[in-house]
């Protein structure tokens, strides 16, 4: 693995990227990756925090952290989200039974604790062996600081090239070069049910022509049943941004969608960008009541205790209903497009990157590769809720729902890239949305979002 000096240090251009970025500092990072009961090793966890994966990037420094210790940090720590990591750990670990493994977590809502981790440990020349992160814009930041490894020929081997769908290839390559590997497929334009909700209230979920008529279905439920109409979470914005963006997507199309929030022309389609956030304000009215307190976990658990009608959210929400007792799919739960959406798949995708000055090369080339293999996505992507990138791996696995799910993206007439999850907008425009939201959560004033989201894009 070449490992030069270039490699080793840190440009000026690469720290006026990062630090401004940072957020919350070194106590952020000490909050978020420090020890307690949140970091664990595949191999034992320690009660005092102490050690590898407790030490905080002004603490640890590359020597101490072993060439053959792949620390790994991850957002991944609710119900299914977990199972499938460790699904994914346990096969490499399979393979690779040499490689001791450091399972970091930095939980947080849609990754915003584990970006200012990261940044952090880049500043302070400590980077983990690996991170989660979503590729395509998200990863602007990072290439342009030159703090990742190009992994075109070590990694992207000419079998997984084939393999992998095209379009995921793009995301993994935002400059010209390989500098991620994507493990999954989420949809993000998905509507969950509670099936015995619905029928208690009379709603055909498959009438929901688009966004105004599932307004006046939650109405409905609302007086017809005690169950809350639609299930959400406003503890942190990414819920509602990515809600937002669907609502627009399902009044507009996808052509709008990538004119107006992709390529960043907000005050071009004014109109349409306030009815998504009317709708929006008007939605809010049937959410629960707990939705500035609970995760979004904790909300869809109301749909599987049939406290509540609809949720939406990521195909991540099915791995809570597998991994549920006495809930299954077609019969208590069920789900649509969201209305106005059929026929396209908002993608949603987590990869693993391979940072420069990396405390264990050879164990980070052998993980990569190893996420870049059927065996791999095969184990992992059933337990998430996820597809598959690659195009060989068996279905069988998958289930009816998941397995749909695959023949919906084969299907798909446009697969639009999520704000919400990073693949649509570089890190400083998708700071400036989720700030945008966090007011909208409190106020609910639509005039006002949309001069934030204006504002938002360097347009």
């Amino acid at each position: 693995m070449k490992d030069n000096n270039n490699e080793r240090r840190f440009s000026r251009r690469t720290y006026l990227r990062l630090s401004g970025l940072a957020g919350a500092g070194m106590a952020g990072l000490a909050g978020c990756s420090g020890g307690g009961d949140q970091t664990t090793t595949t191999e034992e966890t320690t009660e005092s925090g102490e050690g590898t994966s407790g030490e905080t990037a002004a603490d640890t420094t590359t020597e101490q952290s072993g060439g053959n210790e792949l620390e790994l940090v991850h957002w991944w720590t609710a119900g299914g989200e977990k199972d499938a990591l460790q699904a994914l750990l346990d096969g490499f670990k399979e393979e690779y039974p040499d490689v001791e493994l450091n399972n970091n977590p930095a939980p947080g809502g849609a990754g915003s604790a584990l970006d200012t981790v990261i940044k952090n440990r880049v500043l302070n020349r400590n980077p983990p062996s690996t991170f989660q992160i979503w590729p395509g814009k998200a990863l602007t930041q990072y290439v342009e600081g030159d703090v990742l490894q190009d992994i075109g020929d070590s990694v992207w081997s000419q079998e997984m090239r084939d393999a992998y769908r095209q379009g995921v290839q793009n995301l993994s390559q935002p400059a010209g070069n390989y500098v991620a590997v994507p493990i999954n497929i989420h949809r993000l334009n998905n509507l969950f049910y509670n099936a015995s909700v619905l029928e208690e209230a009379g709603v055909d979920p498959a009438s929901l022509s688009d966004p105004g008529a599932l307004n006046d279905a939650l109405d409905t439920i609302a007086s017809e049943t005690d169950a809350v109409p639609m299930a959400h979470q406003i503890k942190s914005p990414w819920s509602s941004v990515q809600l937002w963006e669907t609502i627009f997507l399902g009044y507009n199309g996808a052509d709008t969608y990538n004119s107006a929030i992709v390529e960043g022309n907000i005050a071009d389609h004014e109109s349409a960008v306030k009815e998504s956030l009317q709708t929006l304000k008007d939605y809010h009215e049937h959410f629960n009541q707990d939705a500035g307190s609970v995760s979004w976990d904790q909300a869809n658990g109301k749909v599987v205790n049939g406290d509540a009608a609809f949720i939406h959210q990521g195909d991540w929400a099915a791995g809570q209903y597998k991994s549920a007792s006495e809930f299954e799919y077609d019969s208590d739960w069920g789900m649509i497009p969201f209305p106005g959406t059929s026929g396209q798949y908002s993608v949603v995708t987590d990869s693993f990157v391979f940072p420069k000055n990396n405390p264990s090369p050879e164990a980070t080339r052998k993980f990569l590769s190893y996420c870049g293999t059927v065996d791999a996505q095969k184990r992992f992507n059933p337990i998430k809720g996820s597809i598959p990138p690659r195009t060989d791996v068996p279905t069988d696995p998958f289930g009816p729902f998941l397995q749909s799910q695959i023949e919906d993206f084969k299907n798909s007439d446009a697969q639009p890239p999520t704000i919400a999850h990073g693949t649509a907008v570089t890190p400083d425009v998708h700071g400036d949305i989720d700030e945008a939201f966090a007011s909208f959560n409190e106020q609910w004033n639509v005039e006002g979002a949309y001069d934030a989201l204006v504002n938002a894009f360097p347009n």
